[in-house]
């Protein structure tokens, strides 16, 4: 059992995450904030996940909300939205002395009483009612007539709850400085940077002979661009080699543009040991979306493996690029586009980078790097 640091033992502590639906990137902040703060109790609109895949989790109590008496909640939980708001504010924390919202939805929207600090960590304001508004319209399909007229008139609403809880928030920390950025723009807040934790001890650095593939790996959305990298691998004319991991919406369409090119695989969906022999072996992980910070990129550098990134948002905080020479740990493609992801692949295999570089950037974003600040900042903001 963890124990809470001296200073922060005598806090009742209430952490809101928006859900547990998905094991991802914002449950591994949760996971470093649970172990900071072993007295929390969870608070979270919606929890389906079993209980194997989240055993750090099982000394906390959990509270979730009405949503979670909704009948096949795990599928429709996004179709939910405009009842979280409502949801949120429901939950009573009136016997907490911190609040710490996890959110990259509504969580940092939950009530605090006078006498309470709020310290919101967020990993993203919400991108489907700011800046993602519209390509969330266009990729949604509505067949209903009216129906995006409904959805643009729910957004707004949204977005106004949105800015409006930002001001009862107390303290805001972001998960990168391109959120922090996103955070002032939306928000009118200065935001601390905190990144995320990686889990470093996990991965092992490999440094002998790699495969002759390239790794691609993320949940199949569209935002995530997989289609653009099994369309820049399909269209080569070296038929160098990519493997997919992942599941999702995206599978099926993604497996119709893999149909003729032998040399594109889609694994699937995998974790732990197996994702990580796939990592340690390839010739480079390749990442094309446009994301507030990304977690995996850097556990593949954990692993001593460069990155072929698009050169925008949060992976211009994780990957050194060309620039650094010997530090590099990867090559930036400018342009979500077919041609521009070929001529980084180009650029990539002509250039020799050190997998002892790749985890020493990986390390400066670990679980203990994590810790030092969130109980320094915390400690900041209470005094």
């Amino acid at each position: 059992m963890q124990v809470a640091p001296t200073r922060f033992r005598h806090l009742r502590v209430a952490i809101v995450h928006d859900w547990l639906v998905v094991n991802g990137g914002a449950e591994k902040v949760l996971k470093g904030l649970a172990e900071v703060f072993p007295q929390a109790e969870i608070f979270t609109l919606v929890h389906t996940l079993e209980r194997a895949s989240i055993p750090w989790l099982t000394q906390h109590r959990i509270h979730t909300s009405g949503l979670q008496r909704l009948p096949f909640i795990s599928r429709f939980y996004r179709h939910c939205l405009p009842l979280m708001p409502y949801a949120i504010e429901q939950f009573d924390l009136r016997g907490f002395d911190l609040v710490i919202s996890s959110s990259h939805a509504v969580a940092k929207g939950v009530i605090t009483h006078p006498g309470q600090t709020h310290i919101c960590y967020c990993h993203t304001p919400m991108r489907y009612a700011w800046d993602m508004k519209e390509a969330y319209l266009e990729n949604s399909h509505f067949r209903l007539p009216g129906m995006t007229a409904y959805v643009r008139k729910t957004l707004k609403r949204l977005r106004q709850w949105d800015y409006f809880t930002s001001t009862q928030v107390d303290f805001f920390l972001a998960n990168s400085h391109n959120v922090a950025q996103r955070i002032a723009k939306y928000y009118r807040r200065d935001a601390d940077v905190l990144y995320p934790p990686v889990d470093t001890d996990s991965f092992t650095l490999h440094i002998g002979q790699r495969e002759p593939y390239y790794l691609a790996a993320s949940r199949l959305v569209p935002y995530k661009r997989m289609d653009l990298i099994i369309q820049a691998f399909a269209q080569d004319p070296l038929k160098r080699q990519l493997k997919v991991v992942g599941d999702g919406p995206e599978f099926q369409r993604l497996k119709r543009l893999a149909e003729g090119s032998p040399h594109i695989e889609l694994i699937g969906y995998l974790q732990g040991e197996k994702l990580h022999q796939l990592m340690q072996r390839a010739q480079a992980f390749v990442f094309a979306a446009d994301e507030d910070f990304g977690i995996v990129p850097l556990e593949a550098q954990a692993c001593g493996t460069p990155v072929i990134a698009y050169g925008h948002g949060g992976a211009l905080e994780t990957v050194k690029g060309l620039e650094h020479h010997q530090q590099a740990t990867g090559v930036y493609f400018t342009e979500q586009t077919v041609a521009s992801l070929s001529a980084a692949i180009e650029a990539f295999e002509a250039h020799e980078f050190s997998p002892q570089a790749c985890r020493l950037q990986a390390e400066a974003f670990s679980n203990a790097v994590f810790t030092q600040r969130l109980e320094t900042l915390v400690s900041e903001k209470l005094n």
